[in-house]
């Protein structure tokens, strides 16, 4: 296992998770004791910003909700500005598992981007109907165009090395899944190394699901919107360190 030092950024985008927050602050400080924990409050009407303070974080406040991609976009930029030279994304709800950080970060070792894939044969989160058959699909597309085999393509637990927070502070989609599929075809048509390693999600901490079985139809259309917009994008570069 590589040692975990001072220049690994750990990115948690975080709106009204005052329930959960501090723990997956305390679990990432506990899984890469090295690594700073940036908590960017996306916005927040509750005690999130204060939550993430009081476990260790620094806390990074946007004065109105920008989304995950915004908020990513921003630690991105914080991460460039300070010389990290690896950020890792967690979601603040206490679903990643914090014990997956250092098998996420040593696969940057062969990869400009890591993916924490929740449908790879480990763990049983599953999803159903036209939301599952939308993530099969969207992955079966991604991986020809990234040229690797990718079983989950909308998944927020990711580690990016230099070359991807280059090209992710300047490019990082704010729109809706732009976060996900957007920046995955942003990096593959950048010519950045896509890889991903299994994972197995917990039950949220607190909170409410941001997808409902009822808007899974929706979920299908957009996401495939997401793609094909991404597709659209005049391609991005990236300087080959």
């Amino acid at each position: 296992m590589r040692q975990v030092d001072r220049s690994v950024l750990v990115v948690i985008p975080a709106l009204n998770e005052e329930e959960s927050v501090a723990d997956v602050v305390r679990d990432v400080s506990t899984a890469l004791p090295g690594a700073r924990c940036l908590v960017v409050d996306d916005g927040s009407i509750d005690k999130t910003g204060r939550r993430a303070s009081e476990a260790g974080a620094e806390v990074l406040t946007l004065p109105y909700n920008l989304g995950v991609g915004g908020a990513m976009r921003a630690g991105f930029r914080f991460a460039r500005q300070h010389g990290y030279r690896v950020v890792i994304q967690v979601d603040a709800d206490g679903q990643h598992d914090a014990a997956a950080l250092a098998e996420l970060l040593a696969g940057l070792d062969h990869a400009d981007l890591m993916i924490g894939a929740r449908f790879a044969g480990r763990g049983d989160y599953g999803v159903r109907g036209p939301r599952r058959w939308a993530m099969r699909m969207l992955a079966a597309v991604m991986s020809r165009v990234a040229r690797t085999p990718l079983t989950d393509v909308t998944s927020g637990f990711k580690a990016a090395g230099p070359r991807a927070i280059d090209l992710f502070a300047d490019n990082f989609p704010a729109e809706y899944l732009g976060d996900t599929i957007e920046a995955l075809v942003i990096a593959a048509r950048a010519g950045l190394t896509i890889r991903q390693v299994p994972v197995a999600m917990r039950v949220r901490q607190a909170g409410t699901p941001s997808h409902h079985p009822v808007k899974a139809a929706v979920y299908l259309m957009r996401a495939c919107a997401a793609f094909a917009l991404a597709m659209l994008r005049p391609r991005a570069h990236v300087e080959v360190s």
